[in-house]
């Protein structure tokens, strides 16, 4: 008898699920997801994204029990529960989607492993992204993920025998679990919501996307907002891929098809930050390029970290940003970008802790992806193009009117709007006009950001001309680099940077997302 177990993760969904599919083959069945100690005792885990993973698998149950499949939830560590059930039940087929995760998912993935050997239980995974076990060379990477992307959806025609009682304890909840009232007003979760998500956004949601992501103000709606469920897996990443297609061959208007081409690239970038993680699973903990060991971590100013996680930098689209993320868990990414140039930059920051940090506040957080940026925007891949951001460039640019820094500043309410993105520069008769005394009712800049800026430049420029740095930047091309991505080359979107080139890599990569 051929019994088996769908081992939910980052999967959270009914369609196009590999490991469903995979169950309907034996004779009876059942499945399981693990509110893993790991992940509740992480660094990187906030009770938001356990809300959120709580509300997906509330309608996930309700989605399989329709289809005649018990899933079981458990708190605790997967093999003590792997070990458990299999005492109970004797399943003899373990399923599920292969995860790129984060240091203590890998190293539970190793243990099932190997435990699934002792107990002679056939473990089988499957892929549901672009990312590529194993792989040997970026060459041809591309298009091995538009193959996989191409492949028909998986549909789950059938239903299951169970092999437990459908009716199943109630889910646990934040309280029970023991975590914290978060405070963050969330977007909504599981699999409908997703499709919904999508459908908006392809149908009338995107038409601005291109010029619109950008802006805070906005990106909060012309963004797909898909990230969290693709994070999650209550929406795939193929049948988000193939839904974007359909809709750029069938629109009728000509800019909304450009404007989702450009979503449609996104795509593909999401998973090539992905196999980054995946070829080389240290880069969440080390620089991509050694060369940059011990260039921050002896400088680590705890005040700065403060008031940069806290938004009371002084600087106010730094400030309105965070805010901003800590109470909704979402920022589009030319924010998330400058959040942590500005981390790294002008306050001299090592990427890990404020990483760590970013990533219990993203609802969204994707280790592949977010360890790529972070390391990327802080300028320690070695290959990519030095991004350091103004502030005040970015508020007058994002933010013309001052609506998203008075939104989340309002102590910033009544700045004359000439003197909004540099409030310190209000001499005391206009403070006083504003209600707003620089110092008391809003910090002044913890640093100077032109002295900061220049500072930054000369070091890492300095260390990006040596020939060490040079040598690694070309190792760290060959074994991450893109390589014919679909998205326009660097040279068809903007003009060759006027930066002096630090190597034939970094010329090659170019600026990822310009």
């Amino acid at each position: 008898m051929q019994r088996a177990l769908v081992w939910f993760k980052r999967d959270l969904r009914v369609q196009d699920h590999a490991a469903l599919v995979a169950a309907l083959a034996c004779d009876d069945a059942l499945a399981l997801f693990v509110i893993e100690d790991e992940w509740l005792n992480s660094a990187e885990c906030d009770a938001s994204q356990v809300e959120f993973c709580l509300a997906c698998l509330t309608e996930l149950r309700v989605a399989l029990a329709e289809r005649g499949l018990p899933l079981l939830v458990r708190v605790g560590s997967v093999v003590p529960v792997l070990a458990q059930l299999h005492s109970e039940l004797g399943f003899t087929q373990l399923f599920s989607h292969e995860e790129t995760g984060t240091g203590w998912s890998y190293r539970r993935d190793l243990a099932v492993a190997a435990w699934c050997k002792t107990a002679a239980v056939t473990w089988q995974e499957f892929t549901q992204t672009g990312v590529v076990r194993r792989l040997r060379s970026r060459a041809g990477w591309a298009q091995r993920w538009q193959a996989r992307m191409d492949a028909p959806l998986l549909r789950l025609d059938g239903s299951f025998t169970a092999a437990v009682p459908l009716d199943q304890a109630d889910l646990p909840t934040l309280v029970s679990l023991r975590l914290a009232p978060h405070g963050k007003r969330l977007q909504a979760a599981g699999e409908q919501a997703a499709h919904a998500m999508l459908q908006s956004f392809l149908q009338f949601r995107g038409h601005d996307y291109r010029k619109a992501l950008s802006s805070p103000l906005s990106a909060e709606q012309a963004c797909s907002r898909l990230s969290p469920h693709l994070a999650f897996g209550s929406l795939s990443m193929r049948s988000a891929h193939q839904a974007t297609e359909i809709a750029i061959r069938r629109s009728p208007d000509p800019a909304m098809a450009y404007a989702l081409r450009g979503f449609a690239g996104r795509l593909r970038w999401h998973c090539h930050f992905m196999q980054k993680l995946e070829d080389e699973p240290a880069i969440e903990f080390h620089n991509f390029a050694r060369v940059y060991d011990g260039l921050r971590e002896n400088d680590f100013n705890e005040e700065h970290f403060a008031a940069w996680c806290e938004g009371r930098t002084g600087f106010p689209m730094v400030d309105a940003c965070m805010r901003s993320l800590l109470a909704t868990g979402w920022l589009n990414f030319r924010m998330r970008a400058m959040l942590v140039s500005f981390a790294s930059y002008q306050l001299w920051l090592h990427w890990r802790p404020t990483g760590l940090f970013l990533a219990r506040q993203f609802l969204d957080f994707e280790p592949g992806i977010h360890w790529s940026q972070m390391q990327m925007q802080s300028g320690t891949t070695g290959i990519n193009t030095l991004r350091i951001y103004s502030p005040t460039k970015q508020a007058l640019d994002q933010d013309p009117q001052g609506l998203f820094i008075r939104r989340w500043l309002p102590e910033l309410a009544r700045v004359p709007l000439p003197y909004l993105a540099e409030p310190w520069t209000m001499d005391p008769a206009v403070q006083r006009m504003a209600g707003c005394s620089i110092g008391v009712d809003y910090p002044a800049p913890i640093v100077d950001a032109h002295l900061a800026m220049r500072t930054a430049k000369d070091r890492m420029y300095g260390l990006r001309k040596t020939d060490g740095a040079r040598a690694e930047a070309d190792h760290v091309q060959a074994r991450h680099g893109s390589r014919k991505s679909g998205l326009p080359t660097t040279a068809q979107r903007r003009k060759p940077a006027t930066k002096p080139a630090d190597s034939a890599a970094q010329a090659a990569q170019g600026e990822l997302f310009g």
